[in-house]
């Protein structure tokens, strides 16, 4: 089910190539429900279960196999739904979206932040974490979808359940004060459950269960204002439940993960952008 003002155009396949299975999920990732592609382990990606199991986080390699298993200490994964990356003073910082919220029960919402693991043991605990307690700036709502615009830093939140989704925005600055989630603008999708944007700021993907959205951005449009505009529709195989998408940190392509549903295995699948491409 699409909800969308996109253009569907004769150069929309030739951007991304199709997907290509680069490994099956690990039993430990059966409801895999964020991605991104690491820093600090350049070629590795890290991603996550959502409602209800461990508050880990895992390392992929580039065959969707765990290598590092990191636990944050003292926590419960009430419902994580997406992660993000950013860099900051030079280093690399890793964010948590605890924001699901399938029957809108919880008026607050947690992103946890913490410098980002290097792969040095096959598990690690996490004790030195910030934790960002927010609220939707208009009531409550399902929210599964986070993104961190690296020209800013600030983080946008998605929601899922509406016909027009809506888009939600907080500042970059991280506390452990209470702070609010301004709602910015409502977008025509639903039931979108993943985001990120490229490394340089210049391309956003949005994902729902059947398609990948995408945006270019020119050097003055704001995340909001970009959105606004039309997307494409970009190559995608159907998974079984797709909750995750990524971008490659050198903007050569894209991923996306899904849980193990109806009986198939969670697959890690690349998209590599096409030669000839803008």
């Amino acid at each position: 089910m699409v909800f969308c003002g996109c253009t569907k155009d004769e150069g929309t396949s030739k951007l991304f190539s199709g997907g290509k299975i680069l490994g099956e999920v690990d039993k430990k990732l059966e409801e895999a429900s964020g991605l991104v592609a690491s820093i600090a382990n350049p070629g590795y990606f890290w991603s996550h279960n959502d409602s209800g199991n461990s508050a880990q986080i895992f390392l992929l390699n580039d065959k969707a196999e765990i290598v590092m298993t990191c636990t944050l200490v003292g926590i419960k994964n009430r419902d994580w739904e997406d992660m993000a990356i950013s860099v900051e003073s030079d280093s690399s910082y890793l964010y948590i979206g605890d924001i699901g919220d399938n029957e809108a029960r919880f008026p607050y919402k947690v992103i946890y932040r913490f410098a980002e693991p290097v792969l040095s043991t096959n598990e690690l605990d996490i004790k030195d974490f910030n934790t960002l307690v927010f609220k939707l700036s208009d009531g409550v709502r399902d929210t599964e979808a986070m993104m961190i615009d690296p020209l800013s830093n600030d983080v946008f939140i998605i929601s899922k359940r509406e016909e027009k989704i809506r888009l939600y925005q907080i500042s970059a600055l991280i506390s452990r004060d209470t702070t609010v989630a301004e709602f910015k603008e409502e977008l025509p999708f639903a039931w979108i459950v993943a985001a990120d944007i490229s490394a340089d700021g210049k391309e956003v993907l949005l994902k729902d269960y059947d398609n990948v959205f995408y945006w270019k951005r020119s050097a003055t449009e704001s995340i909001p204002e970009l959105l606004k505009t039309k997307a494409t529709i970009l190559s995608y195989e159907r998974e079984p439940q797709g909750e995750a998408i990524a971008w490659s940190r050198d903007g050569s392509g894209y991923y996306t993960l899904s849980e193990t549903a109806k009986g198939i295995k969670g697959r890690l699948f690349y998209y590599k952008r096409n030669k000839n491409a803008p």
